[in-house]
């Protein structure tokens, strides 16, 4: 099997040639990505539900605009929390006053143990200051610590070699992503923002219009 490069924690994003109605104009950030497949959320589909109306403890969390987003055609009866923690947060404590912390895993060969890293409770990190939120952990733990929340409705998923595939036929553009992207104030703009911020002709293709006909 060839070996895959982990894309996690960067942005697949939707080239005007992708057809599947699901990802039209979609950026999608990978939360996982490695030879078993692949898992992201779709940042920029906004729905009608409030989060109080399906996560009432974590609405006072959740930014605004304050409502569920799709994250993708799988699952879409299940919910993930997208958050980004400040480096500089005060993270929740024990009882006895310590941090939480957690040994990153595969020590270096011979280098011994990597330092202790020091997480909130109930937020995994996924790249950089983003992570993802445990919503079965009681709120009130990660309350000083999140910068931002956004809640998400299913998720998009490939299978083994799939999204490969895709990225060879010419499906996504992929680059990295920035913590704002989670919290975009603006999501229903963010195709075009995330891709006119980029040094390259990528940020042509940001004036690419809606109907390609109209052109």
């Amino acid at each position: 099997m060839t070996e895959v490069s982990s894309l996690t924690g960067r942005l697949l994003v939707a080239t005007p040639a992708l057809a599947d109605p699901n990802f039209d104009r979609a950026v999608v950030l990978l939360l996982d990505h490695d030879e078993e497949g692949s898992l992201g959320v779709v940042l920029n589909r906004p729905t009608p539900v409030v989060v109080g109306d399906i996560l009432e403890s974590w609405a006072g969390l959740a930014g605004e605009p304050g409502v569920v987003f799709q994250g993708g055609p799988v699952s879409m009866d299940s919910a993930l929390g997208v958050a980004v923690v400040p480096g500089e947060a005060e993270w929740p404590r024990l009882a006895d006053g310590a941090a939480v912390s957690t040994a990153e895993d595969g020590a270096a060969q011979g280098a011994g143990p990597r330092p202790a890293r020091t997480d909130p409770i109930g937020w995994r990190r996924v790249h950089g200051a983003i992570g993802l939120v445990d919503l079965e952990a009681p709120p009130e733990l990660l309350a000083a610590a999140l910068g931002s929340l956004r809640i998400f409705a299913g998720y998009a998923g490939w299978g083994p070699g799939q999204l490969e595939e895709e990225l060879a036929d010419g499906a996504w553009y992929v680059v990295e992503s920035e913590p704002g992207d989670v919290s975009s104030p603006a999501p229903e703009r963010l195709w075009r923002a995330v891709l006119r911020r980029q040094r390259s002709e990528l940020a042509m293709v940001a004036t690419y219009p809606d109907d390609p006909s109209l052109n």
